[in-house]
């Protein structure tokens, strides 16, 4: 299950670069962007283990500082090309057919441009910067789904991006907001997901455990790459 959360994820990447301006290619080992990325978002993605270091950086613009590769399947050492490991996190999977605990807040997707403006500033914790970069353009994308739980004063509490590639649904951008368990954001985007459908992602240190405690499990290891310019 591991390459199918690798490529939903490379997809995602894809769709907010695109929302952006600034696609990317998929080649048979990797995807990369020519251009630079928006914030927090990979140059390239590996999608197979035996993805080489040029797989990776000759399709990148590492002219400007900041450029990161998301070395998938934690095989490549970038750091003999001027790159320094910035984090690890680990995939999680989980299957179909498990029941969904019930959620608090009323959990729905997000579907006007005011609404996604709300989530973005509810996503970033007010920063005018990080909230940018979720654009209108994602709302019209058909294999991205933005969704909000909302408490009884209508205020989000939490909220995540789910992300269709056919065989697995992706949940990114997880958060909950004002010391919300971590657990409930999980337990509201999982309601809206199609119970017969694998559900796959990422997390990494204090976020992993409440995705385990719903049913996820670890499937491999990631590590992302920072150049050391930057």
């Amino acid at each position: 299950m591991i390459k199918e959360a690798v490529r939903n994820n490379a997809e995602w990447c894809e769709a907010m670069c695109r929302a952006h301006g600034r696609p990317g290619t998929f080649g048979p080992r990797a995807w990369t962007n020519g251009r630079r990325t928006p914030l927090y978002y990979p140059d390239a993605v590996t999608l197979t283990e035996d993805a080489s270091v040029r797989d990776v950086l000759d399709g990148i613009d590492r002219t400007a500082p900041g450029a990161s590769v998301k070395d998938a399947f934690a095989r490549l050492d970038l750091a003999g090309e001027g790159f320094r490991l910035l984090f690890e996190a680990r995939w999680i999977h989980r299957p179909a057919g498990l029941p969904v605990p019930p959620a608090e807040a009323a959990w729905r997707p997000v579907r006007t441009p005011a609404e996604l403006a709300d989530w973005a500033a509810a996503w970033s914790g007010g920063d005018p910067d990080e909230a940018a970069l979720f654009r209108p353009g994602l709302l019209a994308d058909p294999a991205t789904t933005i969704v909000a739980g909302y408490g009884t004063d209508r205020r989000i509490v939490g909220g995540a991006v789910l992300s269709d590639s056919g065989p697995v649904t992706g949940v990114s951008n997880l958060f909950a907001v004002d010391g919300a368990d971590p657990a409930e954001a999980w337990a509201g985007c999982l309601s809206l997901l199609d119970a017969a459908r694998p559900v796959v992602g990422y997390e990494s240190g204090d976020d992993l455990p409440p995705a385990l405690s719903l049913g996820f499990r670890e499937t491999g290891t990631l590590r992302v790459w920072l150049d050391a310019g930057a």
